[in-house]
């Protein structure tokens, strides 16, 4: 099985070719692969910093979307030709970045026919992320004020969606060249992260504010996290006795089961709700290119592999 991933941690980013998928347990779905997200949480895995569960050789990559190939006996709910998107940690088997990949039937959301399956690939460790942090860390309600940080990424866009989607009024730091895509994802103020009078253009106090960090946070929020008053940052950082980041990662680890909760913003996706911006798309054999340009930043476009499946 053709794949791109790692000979050891910390290794260079290669083509590999794998044995292919062993025969599945009852829980268990493989996914011919069409598409996979790339994120700089991929680099974590990379280094070993981020413990997926999986030890080198091993492919990369946590988010895979495509078609069921098989299904173990004792799934509901998903079944073969199925359009499927995943975000599956700890890893059951490889990593997303292959041909194939085995996933956990609860990891899994049946994708409508009119999403790509580009846009499905991207969306899971964003969108898991910011559900997350937004409806779990902050329960966020309509009518109350949040400030999301750094809304121009991937993650940061995520935000102000389901923030502006729950009816609250969102303010958002971002980059110049940002405002006016931020603006269009319900941001009723985006206020340049550059200007050295941020804190003081920022909302007016408000005991119903809550704070979403992305890059470049006010002091006191985790980069990439969220927090409020009384409430923990999220993300990708929980880490483990030995200090890496282990698998049970907070994306989409707290509240509904991950697969249905994936579902209802895949959900969201398909009713345009929520929009993830596809950029770059690169072949498998360029999986390192594709992980550099993660993380060197996408502008707020997502970046995924393809894997030349057919469909």
């Amino acid at each position: 099985m053709r794949a791109a991933g790692v000979r050891r941690f910390s290794g260079s980013v290669e083509v590999l070719e794998l044995p292919g998928p062993r025969a599945l347990r009852p829980d268990e779905v493989l996914i011919d692969v069409r598409a996979c997200g790339v994120g700089n949480w991929d680099e974590f895995a990379r280094t070993g910093d981020w413990d997926l569960g999986a030890r080198p050789p091993m492919a990369l990559g946590a988010e895979a979307a495509g078609l069921v190939a098989a299904v173990g006996d004792q799934v509901a709910g998903v079944k073969a030709g199925d359009r499927v998107t995943a975000h599956s940690v700890p890893l059951r088997e490889e990593g997303a970045w292959a041909e194939q990949h085995v996933a956990a039937s609860g990891h899994v959301a049946i994708l409508a026919a009119a999403v790509p399956f580009d846009a499905a690939a991207a969306l899971p460790v964003p969108a898991l992320t910011a559900d997350q942090a937004i409806g779990d860390a902050l329960e966020v309600r309509a009518g109350q004020t949040v400030l999301v940080h750094g809304a121009g990424g991937v993650t940061g866009g995520m935000l102000v969606q389901l923030a502006a989607h729950r009816g609250a009024t969102v303010i958002a730091t971002a980059g110049a060249d940002s405002a006016g895509r931020v603006a269009a994802m319900g941001a009723s103020t985006v206020l340049d992260y550059h200007r050295p009078d941020l804190a003081r253009a920022g909302a007016p106090a408000d005991r119903r504010r809550r704070r979403c960090g992305g890059q470049r946070g006010t002091r006191g929020l985790r980069r990439g996290g969220a927090g409020g008053a009384g409430q923990r940052p999220t993300g990708h950082d929980h880490r483990g006795p030995a200090g890496r980041r282990k698998g049970h990662h907070h994306a989409g680890g707290a509240g509904r089961p991950r697969g249905r909760r994936l579902g209802a913003l895949v959900q969201l996706l398909a009713q345009g709700v929520l929009t993830v911006s596809v950029g770059d798309r690169f072949p498998l054999e360029r999986a390192a290119a594709a992980l550099a340009h993660a993380r060197h930043g996408a502008h707020g476009s997502a970046i995924v592999l393809r894997t030349g499946n057919p469909g």
